[in-house]
């Protein structure tokens, strides 16, 4: 089984939205450097963000996001980003109504119903789970094996946590990977068991 990552940018203060779900300047990095990130030519970043990005993008097998960030961003039309293979979105409602059946989105009822359809899905791959609501019920259920951040020189004040509403202490083990980028500060983290 591939391992579980909880993954996204986020600010200094700890968010990845700000109270009215915008990014605001989360995702500059993935716009500001001299190396494509992928075949659109559109995301361009530093050859330290590449380097750390792109090995990580190629193992993911399937992400799991919350339905709110399927909404928001209108299911990708149907295409998962950046070239991941499947999306599990964890949701009590059913796919939307006229949803492609062939599209490769599953539709599941809870976290761990989540994780474990995922797990099945990517194979060996890597499982990544977005950060924020659902991505702390996973920490917060065991299911979390790595935790990466982006972390974005930006001070939103308030907004949606990168850990969403989870209670409790979590401990991570001491970073493994802390690489800056241009705007950007690439963290990864073990999760302690």
């Amino acid at each position: 089984m591939g391992r579980v990552v909880m993954y996204g940018s986020v600010s200094v203060d700890g968010f990845i939205a700000d109270e009215n779900d915008q990014p605001g300047p989360l995702f500059d990095w993935l716009v500001g450097g001299d190396v494509a990130l992928d075949d659109s030519g559109e995301v361009r970043v530093s050859q330290v963000s590449y380097d750390y990005t792109r090995p990580y993008w190629d193992q993911i097998g399937a992400t799991i996001c919350g339905r709110h960030v399927f909404d928001l961003t209108d299911g990708w039309d149907g295409k998962p980003p950046s070239g991941v293979d499947h999306v599990v979105v964890v949701t009590h409602r059913p796919a939307p109504e006229g949803w492609d059946p062939a599209a490769p989105f599953h539709f599941v009822d809870g976290v761990q119903a989540a994780v474990a359809r995922a797990r099945e899905l990517a194979g060996d791959r890597v499982v990544e789970v977005a950060a924020g609501d659902v991505g702390g019920q996973a920490l917060a259920a065991g299911l979390v094996d790595e935790v990466r951040m982006d972390v974005i020189p930006v001070v939103f004040g308030s907004g949606k946590r990168f850990f969403g509403s989870v209670g409790g202490q979590h401990l991570l083990e001491d970073p493994d990977a802390v690489l800056p980028g241009n705007r950007v500060l690439h963290v990864r983290y073990r999760v302690r068991r």
